[in-house]
């Protein structure tokens, strides 16, 4: 899916040392009704082959579900 359809829900709080695409950050694709997570791999157990494992911080979550209004 490209980046443009994707509506970006964090990133105000990750601090003076990330810039637009290198942090961890949640989107939402609202055609889809999905949500797209960007965090550093996480290799603690294997998934089946299509997925795969990211990590981010706690403080990512809270601020994208208080974007979404949840």
């Amino acid at each position: 899916m490209p980046r443009e359809q994707l509506t970006r829900l964090t990133g105000k709080q990750n601090g003076p040392n990330c810039d637009d695409d290198d942090c961890p950050n949640l989107y939402r694709h609202e055609g889809r009704g999905s949500i797209v997570v960007q965090g550093d791999l996480y290799d603690g157990f294997a998934v089946p082959d299509g997925e795969g494992l990211v990590e981010i911080p706690e403080h990512i979550l809270r601020e994208a579900i208080h974007a979404l209004g949840w």
